[in-house]
């Protein structure tokens, strides 16, 4: 039975995502041909094989269906891995060998610590710039921040955040309750930054995870914060013994990058 027309075949990740879409069915990443991991790599030696060729790990060109090609950074990287997953990103880490070592040797060492880089390309990509000298820095520096849970006798729950930044050489202070630590967090950030980055207004918190990696109240937390700007969408990771620390960890990141992409086009802005 047909059902494609002819030529048709190239929009098929495309239709499949966005007939997920209109069912509000969040797409498969496993799901053949069409998910995101579909044509993804992981070990260093399928990094190392697809540099000369990408036939020798795909069983067909993802272009075919729509679809591309991904390398995972993680543990088992090797330079190659950073030099695909650079070129995936729009950064030409060949000529960089010092930082294809450098970025290599942090995430096996983040990675041991409970970093994971593989659902967070935007974190990585910052990485990759601090190693070839172009890292663009957050649009603030830290001061200080406090949070404050309040449990009232009505049952209620508050969270208060404080953040002390500067801003342009500008001293800020600003205050605001959420209905958890990352909201008050999130909300005083913007508080404190709208009325010096107007594009902030645009960036909004779209997604947020956490992971325990260890049993006990003392456990390590790894946070994945999604954030969007309505034009794409990017990932970032923070990992910490404290839950609120990783997520600020996470939301530095995300606005980090948010302000490159303000600055002009990055690695993962199509997502």
């Amino acid at each position: 039975m047909p059902v494609l027309p002819d030529g048709a075949l190239g929009e098929l990740t495309r239709t499949s995502h966005a007939l997920a879409e209109i069912a509000n069915i969040a797409p498969d990443t496993h799901q053949a041909y069409v998910g995101t991991s579909a044509f993804a790599h992981k070990a260093g030696l399928h990094a190392s094989a697809i540099k000369v060729d990408p036939e020798l790990y795909n069983h067909m060109d993802p272009a075919d269906v729509g679809n591309g090609q991904r390398v995972l950074v993680t543990e088992m990287a090797g330079r190659a891995s950073v030099e695909l997953k650079g070129s995936e990103l729009g950064l030409d880490l060949a000529g960089h060998p010092d930082a294809v070592s450098s970025v290599a040797r942090t995430v096996k060492d983040r990675e041991a610590a409970g970093w994971s880089f593989e659902a967070a390309d935007a974190s990585l990509e910052l990485l990759m710039r601090s190693a070839m000298g172009q890292y663009a820095p957050a649009p603030f520096t830290l001061e200080s921040y406090r949070v404050i849970i309040e449990h009232g006798v009505d049952g209620g729950v508050v969270a208060e955040a404080t953040v002390r930044l500067v801003v342009d050489g500008e001293r800020l202070i600003a205050t605001q309750e959420g209905n958890g630590p990352v909201n008050a967090l999130d909300a005083a950030l913007r508080a404190a930054l709208a009325p010096h980055h107007s594009w902030l207004a645009k960036v909004e918190l779209s997604d947020y995870k956490v992971r325990i990696l260890s049993h006990g109240t003392d456990a390590v937390t790894r946070v994945l914060v999604e954030s969007t700007d309505h034009a794409g969408s990017w990932t970032t990771v923070g990992v910490h013994g404290n839950v609120v620390e990783a997520s600020w960890l996470a939301l530095v990141d995300a606005l980090a990058y948010a302000a490159l992409r303000e600055r002009g086009p990055v690695g993962v802005s199509a997502r």
